[in-house]
């Protein structure tokens, strides 16, 4: 069993307060373990799982396969858009096909986001612009240094608000693509733990995403009081709306159909070539 801190890395988004919010405030038994807390954008997650810098990272499904060698999937933990997720927006009404070769503000280079886009299109010109705060994204599209944004997190419930249109739905295309959901963000823990101590943490993991749920109006009361850097979804109806999508049923287990949607995931990358062959999935218990 670790007897240092576990390294807990995830993100600034309201979905992974909520998960982790029983943990961080002592609501449950952590049974004998010690975790540090570390919240940073998607993208930076991401790195900091390539870097082997943490030992429980929430990350992008689409970095996965970079980590498998050194990380297991948590079979709980994870966002997923049943008909819904990230959306495409622009000033103006327009196509994908009408956007190729114009400049795409994308919140990562391997988030899922943007493996799912280049399924659906190719020819984009990605430029980064990470997610927090989350009116960055917004700025970007206002001043022109971007023709339209791909919006994953709470962004996605902003745009149209701000007078944006909707250019595409990437959980839609999925769904009519493949009749699966559409996985986003996935826990995953670090295979050096060892197998004993990574069923622990597991366990411990699960039972805080089953306390979240069970106490959903009291997590939503606290996340909506946090300092953020970004208030637009300080509101409770709208984190009320955020949090339905992305943290409910399949945050506490991965159903079959969820499994299958990130094999048929990589499958098609790997047909793309945006994915090398031979991809593995590991889970942990």
């Amino acid at each position: 069993m670790a007897l240092s801190p576990i390294r807990l890395a995830y993100s600034v988004d309201a979905d992974d307060a909520f998960m982790f919010h029983a943990l961080a405030n002592g609501k449950i038994d952590p049974r004998g373990l010690t975790f540090e807390h570390r919240r940073a954008d998607t993208s930076t997650l991401n790195a900091l799982a390539e870097k082997e810098e943490a030992d429980v990272v929430a990350v992008s499904l689409g970095a996965y396969p970079g980590l498998v060698g050194r990380y297991l999937l948590l079979p709980h933990g994870a966002s997923v858009g049943r008909g819904y997720g990230p959306v495409v927006v622009a000033r103006a009404a327009t196509t994908l096909s009408d956007l190729v070769g114009k400049r795409v503000a994308i919140p990562g280079e391997t988030t899922t986001a943007w493996l799912v886009l280049r399924l659906m299109q190719e020819g984009l010109v990605p430029q980064v612009v990470p997610i927090s705060p989350f009116s960055r994204v917004f700025d970007s599209l206002d001043r022109g240094e971007v023709d339209a944004a791909l919006l994953i997190h709470e962004g996605r419930l902003l745009y149209e608000q701000r007078g944006y249109a909707r250019v595409a739905e990437l959980g839609e295309w999925w769904a009519g693509h493949t009749g699966l959901p559409l996985p986003l963000g996935v826990n995953v823990i670090r295979r050096g733990l060892g197998e004993a101590c990574i069923a622990e943490i597991s366990r411990v993991l699960s039972d805080a995403i089953a306390w979240a749920l069970a106490h959903r109006d009291e997590v939503i009361g606290a996340i909506a009081g946090e300092s953020r850097g970004d208030q637009a979804l300080g509101r409770t109806e709208l984190l009320d709306t955020y949090l339905g999508m992305y943290a409910n049923a399949d945050t506490s287990s991965m159903a079959p159909d969820v499994r299958r949607a990130i094999e048929v995931l990589f499958e098609e990358a790997k047909k793309a070539g945006l994915l090398p062959a031979g991809t593995p999935i590991a889970w942990a218990p």
